[in-house]
């Protein structure tokens, strides 16, 4: 057998669900619960944003609060990752819930375009972010949706602003950003073995290339990332039912490659995060 998967679910995102699927959690209680399913399945690690009442994007500390509790007190192991995305955010903003130290939480390490917008980080924003999250004692996980992202992480490293090894995925299929190339991703690992030896990686596609990037993930030895955030439909023309759903095609795939999945207690040891208080105590 191979080494564990971590699943990473990512709940919610930022399109409205009117729009797309209404299995998308909104509220917190419906996030919680969609979490927790997806934990049942065999997801380890939920990625989450918020929302306000409009459904647009929201930076709202209180809501990360109360989502991040009741993922805590539902699924006790499971790493919560915040995003520090841009879409619908102001930038001063974006870090503004990191005291509430989560496990983890995303940094973009360089701007780049998406279909409608500049995705903006700028140098000294990333900076500042990085520093917050190592001095909050938050794990990042480096969003790369272009190469120069991975250099700017190793120089980042080389600082000590990212704490060694760090943890990066690879995200394919955003419009404008890297597409959906088994030989762009092989070749981005290459790198990042080159540059930032033990650090450990998962890969995310968009959209209709959900599936697809997981079976690369996996036969390389990464980590999946799947969800309602990233792929709200199941295939081509049907929506997807829910996020557990897709955290449990995930699963079969990984019975497919002889990838065990990592359990959230592995994960941790895997990511090189700490015990939960419960672990600790018990």
């Amino acid at each position: 057998m191979g080494e564990p998967c971590i699943i990473t679910v990512a709940i919610t995102g930022s399109v409205p669900r009117k729009l797309d699927n209404p299995a998308v959690p909104i509220t917190v209680p419906e996030q919680v619960e969609s979490t927790h399913a997806a934990y049942e399945a065999g997801a380890a690690l939920a990625h989450v944003h918020v929302r306000n009442d409009d459904e647009s994007s929201s930076s709202d500390p209180d809501k990360f609060a109360r989502l991040q509790e009741g993922i805590r007190k539902h699924c006790p192991d499971m790493i919560v990752q915040f995003s520090t995305g841009g879409r619908g955010r102001a930038m001063e903003a974006r870090g503004a819930m990191l005291y509430l130290h989560p496990d983890m939480a995303s940094l973009a390490t360089g701007s780049v375009n998406f279909p409608t917008i500049v995705y903006e980080n700028p140098p000294d924003f990333v900076r500042s972010l990085a520093a917050t999250m190592r001095d909050g004692g938050i794990k990042p996980e480096i969003e790369v949706f272009d190469l120069a992202m991975l250099y700017n992480t190793a120089d980042l490293v080389a600082e000590g602003l990212i704490l060694a090894p760090p943890h990066v995925q690879f995200v394919f299929g955003v419009k404008h950003a890297l597409p959906a190339r088994r030989d762009i991703l092989e070749f981005e690992v290459a790198k990042l073995k080159e540059l930032l030896p033990g650090a450990t990686w998962t890969a995310a596609g968009i959209g209709r290339h959900q599936l697809e990037v997981n079976h690369w993930a996996l036969e390389m030895g990464g980590h999946c990332r799947t969800g309602l955030e990233d792929n709200v439909r199941w295939d081509k023309t049907t929506l997807a039912p829910s996020n557990a759903k897709l955290v449990e095609r995930v699963v079969e795939l990984c019975g497919t490659y002889g990838r065990p999945v990592a359990t959230a207690t592995q994960a941790r040891t895997l990511l090189g995060l700490p015990a939960t208080a419960q672990q600790a105590a018990a």
